[in-house]
């Protein structure tokens, strides 16, 4: 049987493979997962609207937001049906980004936090992605205790009755905390700076905007109008076409682009080209190094970031610790070798002194700021870095085959091939995505041509066996 949690949570299509029975059942493991050890109640904590002490009954409470997709109310209540069924209490703070809900756990004394996004994917998609009591995404050992509280049919685990039966508590206002919090990290001052805001019809479409018009910026939103069925629709970081068209014919001095659940950022510089998260890591992370705020003068990336962040790297005397992809394996890896910054070319970048996960706007801040005090365009500060040609071609499969593509001896010969070819002037990487049903497939080298022509011949031969 597959796992069920990936790289980031449990995904889906939403009613079909995520139902609103399963999302039940993930409420009830996972609430009895992260809350049986739940002790010393006072009977108090704190309001999450004033920030008071108020009465408590000393129940454990789950934190819950979502994205703007459809299915979110759907799941989002079967989810906290699951919650209240175990003796738990919810806190529903409605569409919000990723980010804001594992800081709002923790700022909050709540005993954990879920999301139902599936980020980036289509409106079809919907995922479950739980925070711990201290903001941080959890570790495979707890996920799989959930899932294996899962398929014993959720033995062992006591269903109370009477006022033992948790209650679900509506916070309309959290976004509002969340948004103080990031300008108060990053108090840079955009007074008449010219900004384009992609905010992929998703759950930045408020907090984005307004962070940045609170710090005086001039803002052009696009796709800031969700409907429930348009997140992630030809827009956000996935899709930039819009967004590269907008600043240009705006003449801003940059856009920035979401994801469906703001937890990661890609940037547009004045001229419309894309820079993207190993660009953004490196100008953020010199900038940061020359201050000697950068911990260990190390930045963690994952095995897709381009070639060219490592060599920057070594020419700029930082370190590059590298990992498996996913932002929580970043994570991870920073928090054993002591690292401040991390992320991935995707745009999930963590500044682990100010934020437990990937954040966006706290990225986009960043980078702003970088702007505003040394003066410079972006696409002048993206030159620190050269971008080596790089083709990345995915190959739709099954999911039950995705991890299985070296079964097939054609599959292997081909890769063996690839990586003879490529030796010493560039690289192959293939590797299973965590949240999608493909195998994603990367090649480095001198020719963009070439590798896109390789790229795609040996992604529709994946495609051909495992699809």
């Amino acid at each position: 049987m597959a796992r069920l949690f990936g790289t980031d949570g449990v995904r889906g299509v939403a009613n079909e493979e995520l139902t609103p029975l399963l999302a039940m059942q993930i409420g009830q493991a996972g609430a009895y997962v992260l809350t049986m050890e739940k002790e010393h109640c006072t009977g108090r904590e704190k309001d999450l609207g004033t920030g008071n002490s108020v009465e408590s009954d000393c129940k454990p409470i789950i934190m819950v937001g979502c994205d703007t997709r459809i299915s979110g109310d759907m799941l989002a209540n079967a989810l906290m049906a699951g919650v209240c069924s175990v003796g738990a209490n919810c806190i529903y703070v409605g569409v919000i980004p990723t980010p804001a809900v594992a800081y709002l756990t923790h700022k909050y004394g709540a005993d954990a936090g879920v999301v139902i996004s599936a980020s980036h994917n289509p409106v079809e998609f919907n995922g479950i992605k739980f925070f711990d009591g201290n903001g941080y995404k959890l570790p495979d050992e707890l996920e799989d205790k959930i899932e294996s509280i899962i398929n014993n049919h959720m033995g062992g685990i006591a269903f109370p009755t009477g006022s033992g039966v948790g209650k679900i508590t509506y916070q309309a206002d959290a976004r509002e905390a969340y948004i103080e919090h990031e300008i108060s990290t990053v108090p840079v001052k955009l007074s008449g700076m010219k900004i384009v805001v992609d905010c992929a019809e998703g759950a930045s479409y408020y907090t984005s905007v307004e962070a940045l018009k609170r710090l005086g910026a001039d803002v052009i939103p696009i796709h800031n109008n969700p409907d429930g069925t348009n997140i992630n629709a030809g827009c956000g970081s996935t899709h930039m076409e819009d967004l590269r068209a907008e600043v240009v014919a705006k003449k801003a001095e940059i856009g920035l682009a979401f994801d469906g659940d703001a937890d990661r950022m890609l940037a547009v510089d004045e001229n419309g080209a894309v820079v993207d998260g190993d660009q953004i890591m490196a100008i953020v992370g010199n900038y940061i190094k020359a201050q000697g705020k950068l911990k260990k003068d190390t930045i963690v990336a994952t095995v897709m970031s381009n070639l060219g962040f490592f060599l920057m790297g070594k020419e700029k005397g930082l370190t590059i610790e590298q990992t498996k992809v996913g932002d929580r394996y970043v994570l991870e890896r920073m928090k054993e070798v002591g690292a401040s910054l991390g992320g991935e070319q995707s745009g999930h970048i963590i500044f682990l002194e100010e934020s437990t996960t990937g954040d966006g706007l706290l990225s986009a801040l960043h980078l702003l700021q970088v702007m505003v005090e040394s003066g410079k365009s972006l696409s002048e500060l993206a030159r620190i870095m050269e971008v080596l040609p790089q083709a990345l071609v995915n190959a739709r499969v099954s999911n039950s085959k995705k991890e299985k593509y070296l079964d097939y001896p054609e599959i292997a010969e081909a890769i063996r091939v690839l990586e003879a070819k490529f030796a010493g002037e560039g690289r192959v990487l293939i590797r299973p995505s965590g949240t999608e049903p493909l195998v994603r497939v990367l090649i480095e080298g001198k020719d963009q041509e070439v590798i896109r022509e390789e790229a795609e011949r040996l992604a529709d031969l994946i495609q051909t066996f495992c699809g």
